[in-house]
């Protein structure tokens, strides 16, 4: 026995040396004019030196973690670092995220010439193409109409004729030129290229496929760059490819003597590939800046779903295939499109304690795979017949990422080219954690999920606000849920979903809670939950401006939150959404929109006024609710808590922290804004109907009047003709014509926006005897002829 003993204690021992992990540390000095042997006192000159030596070691002692560790300095990289799974338990760490800077751009040596009073113009190698120009590390504009300006709103200044024929007509080349312009219901931004000119002098268009939803661009919301002749603002530059020159229009501040020239050259910076088979493993990002890469918004996006996304599945930082690996406490700045993103199959990756901000396009994003989703739809109007569908719950493989955490980020700024952007995405993923981040000055959501697929994410303590800047109908937080229970025609998914009503639970599987987080939305709601999305916990969240929109879908629980100046906003709910509303302070009656339902409990809240806590007790709702002064303790300094002898407690509603929304990390939390604080309505008193029920042909008519409205039909912008009930033998309601619900937009090739406008058509119009329609029905446009007489 005591033999064996000895046998198994000597064994155990040669175990534990032959696996106890050993550490290497290889050094790189971007300064040093020979590469060494990697050693402190004799670094590498390159991180590609650094990684092959890795490898080398690696290949002969699997369990060793080897540290790349850069010097100061800035690290021009002329193609990615690429870590596949060979170089699992690598850490490439920074001297200092401000000291050590991997860039996407090289130098240029320029001889500046006099071309005018104002511009100056340089040779360039041939054939060299960018489209960041980067002098004294701040970038340049790149020649556009209207001219930049950062208070301008949309595209930072925008102008309807931004490629109008006239002004096109003064350009000597406009092949090559960049038109930006949103969506006509501004669901976000389309990006074009001028390939030539058509007979009539109007540009061809190459390119609008960044948008999910797609639709005309806007009328006004427009700007065009890249054109040599628009070239006439300080700041402002142009490259002339064919004849390798560039110009530029320097600002006050630059000495173009000594300046320091950079061109953005890579569009990514480092990507960690592996497989779901073969993951990239362990595998550390620290303690450095990113900067400077080209811009994407040209390249290949694909749909997300039925959401509105579409999206370039790249990013400055990008993970597929990986466990346990990380990005911390580095910056990423000056960035032409996604900082961060995490395609298809990714565990337990950390994303913590950076800086993100002026970047093209987002900042954090999950991308699973559509190949993992049943009975996948990927446009608004696509369907798969129940009959053909996949009716089993979760995911189909492996391909997408889960059990992963974002937190102690500050980002801002972001979406500066591109406008279907989001401080952090979610799409076809589970059990994602997001939490501890500020989120701010951001053209549209601060935080999105784009589908019910899979759930189970949990978004926590945020400060989340100045969202939604140059778009419309979203949040602070904005979410979907067109999944397999999702239809576009609502007749249909009302019968679907009440003959199988736990349909929604085969692609959320899990509950999303969001919770504690503090919102401020002044273009849209705070929180916004739009078509379809189901499985929510919503609870401990403080919205200061528009309060919360539940669109159609299932099982969302709200509690304990804190709507100032507003309220729920219940759309279309079905007849047995099984929603929850309770021990909530409110300010104003509900705002709902065309329910069948009023969701399984709405009760014990505490409304600002007798007369919007009526509102909600003529539906049986509300029964125990009560209304008053909240008592909130300092709203001047954004606390709202509320004070012992407040009615809150007779409704149920619980304290909850106010000091710990946003980043945490000191040297971030003081770099970070905080939102606007609310100027408290002391009027919150029921309101009317803005424009009033009107009879025509004995249907009933109302103008569009709200953005609410907008949202809950679908519109592109608040206008239009609601058609709120019709008699069936109205002759606009014979042979297929007018039905309830239906939003007249159009009337003989005119649109409208009030009944006024469209009495005015039909008097015109009366003659005839009919009328050439377009309506919006289902969230789609359909051209209807409707009879007069």
């Amino acid at each position: 026995m005591r033999k064996y003993c000895l046998l198994v204690l000597i064994l155990t021992f040669v175990y534990s040396c032959t696996t106890e992990q050993k550490t290497v540390d290889l050094y790189v000095d971007v300064n040093v004019n020979s590469s060494g042997d990697g050693s402190m006192d004799s670094p590498f000159t390159t991180i590609s030196n650094a990684l092959t030596k890795a490898k080398e070691i690696k290949s002969t002692s699997l369990n060793t973690h080897v540290n790349v560790n850069l010097l100061e300095g800035e690290y021009y990289l002329d193609k990615p670092i690429m870590i596949d799974s060979s170089l699992s338990g690598l850490s490439i760490i920074g001297a200092h995220p401000a000291k050590v800077i991997l860039k996407g751009s090289r130098k240029l040596v320029a001889q500046w010439q006099k071309f005018n009073e104002n511009i100056y113009v340089t040779q360039v190698p041939q054939n060299l193409s960018f489209d960041q120009l980067i002098i004294d590390d701040e970038p340049q504009i790149l020649a556009r109409y209207p001219n930049y300006d950062e208070n301008g709103g949309y595209w930072q200044g925008h102008a309807a004729d931004a490629i109008g024929k006239e002004k096109v007509a003064t350009w000597k080349n406009p092949i090559g030129a960049y038109f930006h312009v949103l969506h006509n219901g501004r669901w976000g931004g389309f990006h074009y290229k001028i390939i030539g000119l058509n007979e009539d002098g109007t540009p061809k268009l190459e390119g609008g496929h960044q948008n999910n939803r797609p639709s005309r661009p806007h009328e006004e919301y427009r700007m065009v760059e890249n054109v040599f002749e628009e070239l006439d603002a300080p700041g402002e530059w142009f490259l002339d490819k064919a004849n390798a020159k560039l110009y530029y229009y320097p600002t006050a501040k630059i000495n173009l003597e000594n300046a320091k020239i950079e061109v953005s050259t890579q569009k990514s910076l480092i990507q960690v590939i592996g497989t779901a088979k073969n993951p990239v493993k362990n595998v550390t990002i620290s303690n450095i800046g990113l900067q400077h890469t080209e811009r994407t918004f040209m390249e290949k996006y694909e749909p997300l779903l039925r959401s509105d996304w579409t999206i370039y599945r790249g990013g400055v930082v990008f993970f597929e295939g990986t466990e346990n690996c990380t990005i911390t406490n580095s910056i990423l700045k000056d960035l032409g499109g996604n900082a961060i993103l995490a395609s298809k199959y990714n565990a337990n990756l950390r994303i913590t304690e950076n800086h993100i901000y002026d970047c093209g396009g987002s900042a954090i994003s999950f991308i699973g795979d559509p190949s993992a989703v049943r009975s996948p739809a990927f446009q608004y109007g696509e369907i798969v017949p129940y009959s053909e569908m996949d009716t089993l719950p979760g995911p189909k493989n492996e391909l997408y990422p889960r059990n992963s955490l974002v937190e102690n980020n500050l980002i801002h700024r972001i979406g500066r080219t591109e406008k279907q952007t989001a401080g952090v995405q979610i799409a076809m993923a589970i059990d994602i954690t997001i939490r501890s981040n500020s989120i701010y000055d951001v053209p549209r959501a601060g935080i999105n999920i784009g589908d019910g697929t899979w759930g189970g994410h949990l978004i926590e303590k945020n400060d989340v606000f100045n969202t939604v800047l140059e778009t419309s109908d979203h949040g602070s937080f904005n979410s979907w849920g067109r999944d397999r229970f999702w239809h576009p025609n609502r007749k249909v998914m009302d019968s679907m979903t009440l003959e199988h009503p736990k349909m929604y639970t085969w692609d959320a599987i899990k509950t999303t809670t969001i919770r504690q987080n503090r919102f401020r939305c002044d273009h849209g709601w705070d929180i916004d939950l739009d078509d379809g999305s189901s499985n929510y916990h919503i609870y401990n969240n403080l919205c200061l401006n528009n309060g919360i929109k539940l669109r159609e879908g299932f099982e969302r629980v709200v509690e304990n939150n804190i709507l100032v100046n507003n309220s729920l906003h219940p759309h279309v709910w079905f007849a047995n959404s099984l929603d929850v509303f309770k021990h909530n302070i409110v300010a104003k009656a509900y705002q709902d929109v065309g329910l069948k339902g009023w969701g399984d409990d709405l009760d014990y809240n505490l409304f600002s006024n007798e007369e919007s806590m009526m509102k909600s007790q003529i539906y049986s709702r509300d029964i125990h609710s009560t209304y008053g002064d909240p008592q909130f303790k300092d709203p001047s300094t954004l606390d709202f808590t509320v004070t012992a002898d407040s009615l809150a407690s007779t409704i149920g509603f619980k304290n909850f922290p106010m000091n710990e929304f946003g980043v945490q990390i000191p040297a971030l939390k003081k770099q970070a804004k905080t939102p606007t604080v609310p100027v408290l309505n002391s009027n919150n008193t029921l309101e009317e109907d803005k424009s009033p029920t009107v009879e025509w042909l004995r249907n009933s008519l109302k103008s569009v009047d709200s953005e609410q409205e907008q949202s809950a039909y679908g519109l592109n912008s608040a206008a239009g003709v609601i058609v709120l009930g019709v008699w069936n033998k109205s002759p606009a309601v014979q042979n297929n014509g007018l039905k309830k619900g239906d939003v007249i937009i159009e009337v003989e090739g005119q649109h409208i926006s009030t009944v006024k406008d469209f009495f005015t058509m039909n008097q015109n119009h009366q003659n005839k005897g009919r009328l050439e329609v377009v309506v919006m029905r289902n969230q789609s446009e359909k051209k209807l002829t409707i009879q007069t007489k």
